[in-house]
């Protein structure tokens, strides 16, 4: 027997076995590269931000901060195959501002309600790129795209709400491409996507999913900002099935549901990995995703689905306090599933200011900006840019704090082809190693400048020229472009949980 017949018993069995579930084979079967070869009866179809006019370039919309726009209104039987978007947007965190909501058949209510960037598999409002098999993330976290399988039997609905009270969306572009059927099986199966969080997580699991009905659990994304120094990670995942008291299946550590091992590190595979990994320290984020693609949980009649948070904690000192504790983590998570009946989400998502951190974002307006030579400095609406003849320039920004305590310091700084290299201060005391900024595109990235304790008044976060970069080309002119949008800063002291295990273990 040839290798490809064996494959064709195989999946004619797969078909046999799981009849039952034919929901299941019509909703991934297309992710196999042998339906190509035969058939397939339906209408493509695509809607998109694209202008009426053939002509014009202009085709993104803009969203006016707290306003909601419909971005497809589809008249079924059909499926959604491919959603793609991304973003121009003067909010640092439009991730977690704009929410995505989707209603099948006529609902009241949405079936797929979570913030933009957690449901293409990153939390935290943060920008990160990683590729798996229904969600692959490009350009620095900007290009979106979701291949999950959306069947409706008469209509979808798909809206997009800028829940920003400050912040403008210049330019949302998407594309939903979709199939016209004439019909879909009676036990088809909705596609559905909630996002829940618990900031800081409270005594007891925490539930990632509760619902009723029968289907297919296929997914999570799970993200924490850690409120204490050690390992947040020796949870266990726990579901139960169609009413459980006992979990039937039961996990043996937060990083072995995901995939990985011994900890975590940023990593992407088809089915599972962790998107986003900043650390094991106070305020570090991190994202993971799991896709029960090939292993889909089935229920009947309900699901829960929990994990714990639990972890070890240490001291500034190094000293560790416990070993596997509740800790007092900042923990959200998007749930993915199929099931009949439609779930409706009626319960609200947390206002947007509870669902990032208590970040001070600082622009032009709030830093007294100053460089040496002062040729070449320009300040926009967002940031500054600064363009020096010589490699030795220097930049500095002042700003100031108003209270004593721990800060993280971060910025959105441009990495560009006409960027060259930096040595960072803080306050004449250099960070870390030299900067190199220089890189194909022009692209502003989240970088950390760690944790710092500051007092009250005011702090320059500066950066002095090192040359030119050995990635420039070779035939490119000197350039020594210094770019930054904002400092953001963010006082652990104001959020809740921080240090809650330490004090409970100081006692």
């Amino acid at each position: 027997m040839t290798t490809l017949n064996l494959q064709s018993l195989l999946r004619i069995l797969a078909i046999v076995l799981f009849l039952p579930v034919q929901t299941q084979v019509l909703l991934f079967a297309q992710d196999d590269l042998s339906d190509l070869t035969t058939w397939q009866d339906f209408q493509s179809m695509r809607v998109s931000s694209a202008n009426p006019d053939l002509n014009s370039n202009g085709d993104a919309i803009h969203i006016a901060a707290g306003e909601t726009v419909v971005l497809a209104d589809l008249h079924g039987p059909g499926v959604i195959s491919h959603i793609w978007a991304t973003v121009g947007s003067a909010d640092p965190f439009y991730g977690r501002s704009l929410v995505l909501r989707i209603y099948w058949d006529g609902a009241d209510e949405p079936s797929v309600q979570t913030p933009l960037g957690d449901f293409f598999g990153v939390g935290h409002g943060a920008f990160s790129s990683f590729n798996s098999l229904p969600v692959s993330v490009s350009s620095h976290g900007r290009a979106l795209n979701c291949f999950w399988k959306m069947p409706f039997c008469k209509n979808a609905k798909i809206i997009i709400t800028n829940e920003s009270s400050k912040y403008e969306t210049d330019s949302f572009y998407y594309q939903i491409d979709w199939q016209k059927r004439d019909d879909l099986p009676a036990d088809v199966l909705y596609f559905h996507a909630q996002y829940r969080q618990a900031m800081p997580a409270r005594p007891g699991d925490y539930t990632i999913l509760e619902t009723e009905g029968r289907g297919h659990y296929v997914g999570t994304v799970y993200s924490v900002q850690q409120m204490e120094t050690g390992w947040f990670g020796e949870g266990d995942d726990r579901f139960y099935i169609d009413g459980e008291k006992t979990p039937s299946l039961r996990g043996t550590g937060t990083e072995d549901y995901f995939g990985d091992a011994w900890g975590f590190r940023q990593f992407s595979r088809p089915w599972f990995g962790v998107s986003l990994w900043e650390g094991y320290f106070i305020g570090d984020r991190v994202t993971a995703y799991r896709w029960h693609i090939e292993d889909p949980i089935a229920f009947a009649k309900s699901l829960k689905v929990t994990i714990e948070h639990k972890g070890s904690v240490f001291d500034d000192n190094t000293k560790q306090l416990c070993s596997s504790c509740e800790r007092a983590d900042w923990v959200s998570s998007v749930a993915f599933w199929y099931q009949q009946p439609i779930k409706k989400l009626a319960q609200p998502l947390p206002p947007v200011e509870k669902r990032i951190a208590p970040y001070r974002v600082l622009g032009v307006n709030d830093l007294k900006i100053s460089a040496e030579p002062a040729a070449g400095l320009t300040k926009q609406k967002i940031g500054v840019d600064y363009m020096p003849l010589t490699p030795d320039a220097k930049i500095s920004f002042t700003f100031k704090v108003e209270k004593n305590g721990r800060y993280q310091i971060n910025a959105f700084i441009t990495h560009s082809l006409f960027s060259s290299r930096y040595q960072p201060f803080l306050d004449s005391k250099p960070l870390e190693n030299i900067m190199d900024l220089c890189s194909s595109g022009s692209d502003p990235l989240w970088t950390s400048f760690d944790l710092h304790d500051l007092q009250a008044g005011e702090h320059t976060l500066s950066f002095e020229g090192r040359g030119p970069s050995p990635a420039r080309r070779t035939l490119a002119p000197p350039a020594f472009a210094f770019s930054l949008q904002y400092i953001i800063l963010l006082r652990l002291e104001d959020m809740k949980g921080y240090h809650a295990v330490v004090k409970k273990f100081a006692k």
